[in-house]
């Protein structure tokens, strides 16, 4: 019997450790193969990682979870069969950076098309694509069509806000930006705010707000453009839901409305590391973006490719420039004022 190949041996002692995620490895083609961790739900990635691997012969195999993928692959270490790390926030990139667990990402195509806010500064991780955290009104209770993050602490709002967990990953890097730009002091004052307004417990996810929302309990609240997008196109026992409320572009005021990012970490121990680079770069190829924008509804990191109708009709997006670095940065002090205001309580 030959003896099992180095690679072989690495996959099988992932394999090995595998608990609440699934893995899907299969055989790699002869063009190769490229292990890839995600956090993005398998249907939902699907569709890129085919047509990839239709276009390049390379095989994509998959091991998704909703969290601890960065502690698994410091964990498997040398081991690890990872090569590439999809993430769906900005907070998860800068836990994998923090495990020293990522490698620099070598590429001039990466460099020319994602802008530099959207790129970490040591080549460290790249953006693939972005979202906006928004406001969703209802539609007959809320007249205007303008408002600013800083609003949202505004009396005016009293007992009309509906949101989830303020130390859910996507509000705390809206209030880590909110930090970046305000500072620590005015970032709790206006938490403090929030929480004043707030017309129940945050709780459940973005289109629990837009659910609270279309039931009367509340006239406001976060979330990501695409979840709406989700309801009214994709999931018809909730479109009732966005029917019953717009989307709002937020900004903060003198500046732009507040971004977030899906991005990649090529592995520090990746045994496929050509190939991973190969599919980071495809990733913002035309390709691949017309599919985030089309399917999933984000917003491309590639400039020539528009955004979904529905997501467009939301009026002209002004983003914030913060650079997505300097978010992450902040989002442990977030983090923090949130504990110490009660907000969640």
């Amino acid at each position: 019997m030959p003896r099992p190949t180095l690679r072989r041996c690495r996959l099988l002692a992932a394999l090995a450790v595998v608990t609440a995620p699934t893995a899907v490895w299969a055989q790699a083609t002869p063009a190769g193969e490229v292990n890839v961790y995600t956090y993005r739900e398998a249907k939902l990635v699907a569709p890129l990682f085919e047509a990839f691997t239709k276009e390049t012969g390379i095989k994509v195999n998959t091991i998704s979870a909703s969290a601890g993928l960065e502690q698994r692959i410091a964990t498997e270490g040398a081991a690890s069969p990872a090569d590439v790390l999809l993430t769906v926030d900005i907070g998860r990139v800068k836990e994998a950076i923090d495990l020293g667990i990522a490698q620099p990402i070598r590429s001039a195509p990466l460099d020319r098309i994602v802008p530099p806010q959207y790129r970490d500064p040591g080549g460290l991780w790249s953006a693939v694509s972005a979202r906006a955290r928004v406001v969703y009104a209802a539609k007959e209770r809320v007249a205007q069509n303008e408002i600013t993050y800083e609003e949202l602490a505004d009396p005016k709002w009293k007992g009309r806000v509906c949101i989830r967990s303020g130390q859910h990953i996507y509000n705390n890097a809206l209030f880590a930006a909110y930090v970046a730009h305000h500072g620590e002091a005015k970032a709790e004052a206006w938490l403090k705010g929030v929480k004043a307004n707030l017309a129940q417990k945050p709780s459940g996810g973005d289109r629990e707000v837009a659910r609270d929302i279309a039931a009367g309990k509340c006239d406001i609240g976060l979330g990501n453009t695409y979840y709406w997008a989700l309801m009214s196109e994709r999931e018809p026992d909730k479109k009732a839901w966005a029917d019953a409320t717009k989307v709002i572009l937020p900004t903060f005021a003198g500046a732009g409305t507040h971004m977030n990012v899906s991005a990649v970490v090529l592995a520090k121990n990746a045994p496929n590391a050509a190939n991973g680079l190969k599919l980071i770069e495809w990733l913002v190829g035309e390709h691949a973006q017309k599919i985030y924008a089309d399917m999933n509804f984000e917003y491309p990191i590639r400039a020539s490719i528009p955004p979904h109708p529905v997501i467009a009709a939301y009026g002209e997006l002004t983003a914030d420039p913060l650079p997505i670095a300097t978010i992450a940065a902040n989002k442990k002090t977030a983090a923090t004022l949130v504990d110490r205001v009660g907000f969640d309580n």
